[in-house]
């Protein structure tokens, strides 16, 4: 079977973007710069995205495109005869499952929450009234939990079964540019707001004074934190897309365009609402619940706040839904690498399998909020963020990292001339110490680091 190809480089770089660009770039960055002191912290997220984040990015791209292969097939492609590097791939598969067992659920707030608000369901509520809101009529609703998982997981197969070019390049082309113009207009607005220049100082200007006081070592770790997970590496998610393009361009060049169409997504939703958070005297680092709980207050305050609510989360549901439909992509190539399906039987097969693998968590808030996996409070949705997040992206970046670089994986030269075919930014020979030894210990801190973190009591 003759592999699909992307009909552009544009294609290319917003299917890549769309994978990364996700929740955690318009959920959680805004709260992390909250609560790390703001601008300083932008800063050091920045240079975390330049020298963790794109090397290990420009791996996956390379992994993919000299194999032509999905990430379960990958290493039978490139590893040395006998050698097990190939386990890892059925690893990154099971990666992609648990990322959308709970990431279509949480697409469907996003869909739930632009519904409630242009029709003016929170209109007239309180900050205690919108988060009772979200707690009994969004999370403690099971049919409306399930159903809009349902909707994401059927409309995502239903697009990808059209092909990669017909039905995944040109959806998300057109949702993409959506997205980014819907942002360039939310924080235009934004701009005109009383508080704007306030929030705009806290947000962009560097307070060093107030990074030590929140801890120097707390602010790096967390902007490392963020700058690595914000694109989605480890799983293979990059790896597929660039099984999908020629040798016209180098694949550091094209990680740095992903990495700069991601992190200008993440600045200006953080454009976006902190001009709305000084306006309106809301705690910038108020965390998970300033999207779900803070900003509906601020829109029902705000002049055409239905309007403005509404589109904020017409570009928060995009912004999940580019996830969501890049992941799936990756699904079904494996799922077709590996058995030989046609397409259209890989979207069948998978839409009702994620159906079914996405109710612990649509129902962990309801049905099974007496479960908790990992003690505590915790939820299924915490349980399998946790194992993405914080065990299978690091490992599996580590893994990516090791075999493209060491003798006995793929090694340094085929890597580099991978890496560099075609024009653009070029991998340099300079780059190997620090790939090699200081890009692993880096990353196995950060796996460490999230341990610790998650388990021991603060």
């Amino acid at each position: 079977m003759q592999r699909e190809r992307l009909g552009s480089r544009l294609g290319f770089i917003l299917l890549s973007a769309g994978c990364a660009i996700g929740i955690g770039n318009v959920w959680k960055f805004p709260y992390m710069v909250g609560q790390n002191g703001g601008g300083a912290f932008v800063l050091i997220y920045l240079f975390f995205l330049l020298v963790l984040g794109i090397p290990v990015m420009t791996i996956e791209f390379s992994l993919g495109r000299a194999s032509q292969k999905s990430p379960v097939r990958l290493y039978q492609q490139l590893e040395p005869k006998g050698s097990k590097w190939h386990y890892h791939g059925y690893v990154a598969l099971s990666g992609n499952y648990l990322l959308m067992m709970f990431y279509t659920t949480v697409g469907g707030w996003m869909i739930q929450y632009f519904l409630s608000t242009a029709s003016g369901k929170f209109n007239g509520l309180s900050t205690q009234q919108v988060e009772e809101a979200f707690n009994q009529s969004v999370c403690g609703n099971p049919v409306t939990m399930v159903g809009f998982m349902a909707l994401v997981v059927v409309l995502g197969f239903f697009i990808c079964s059209f092909g990669l070019q017909r039905g995944l390049e040109r959806v998300t082309k057109y949702m993409m540019i959506a997205l980014l113009v819907i942002m360039v207009i939310l924080a235009i607005n934004s701009f005109t707001m009383d508080g704007a220049k306030e929030g705009l100082s806290f947000y962009l200007k560097p307070d060093f004074q107030k990074m030590q006081e929140i801890g120097v070592g707390n602010v790096v770790v967390a902007a490392m934190t963020q700058a690595f997970f914000t694109l989605s590496l480890g799983i293979g998610a990059m790896a597929i897309f660039g099984s999908y393009i020629g040798k016209e361009r180098s694949l550091m060049g094209e990680s740095i365009n992903v990495a700069i169409l991601d992190t200008f997504v993440a600045l200006v939703s953080g454009l976006i609402i902190f001009p709305a958070c000084f306006t309106y005297q809301v705690e910038v680092g108020s965390g998970p619940s300033l999207i779900f709980v803070t900003l509906p207050n601020v829109f029902n305050n705000m002049p055409m706040g239905n309007l403005w609510g509404a589109l904020f989360f017409v570009f928060m549901t995009f912004a999940a839904f580019s996830t969501v439909l890049a992941v799936f992509e990756n699904i079904l190539s494996c799922c077709m690498d590996m058995f030989g399906w046609s397409r259209k039987k890989a979207c069948l097969i998978n839409c009702l399998l994620l159906l079914v693998l996405s109710l612990p968590c649509a129902l962990g808030f309801n049905l099974l909020a007496e479960v908790h996996p990992l003690g505590g409070s915790t939820t299924f949705l915490d349980l399998e963020d946790f194992l993405v997040s914080n065990i299978l992206l690091p490992l599996g970046s580590l893994i990516f990292v090791i075999f493209a670089v060491s003798k006995r994986g793929w090694g340094w030269k085929k890597f580099m001339e991978e890496a560099n075919a075609g024009r653009g930014w070029k991998v340099k020979n300079w780059m190997r110490g620090y790939i090699t030894y200081v890009l692993p210990i880096i990353i196995i801190a950060l796996f460490v680091i999230g341990l610790v973190t998650y388990f021991v009591p603060k």
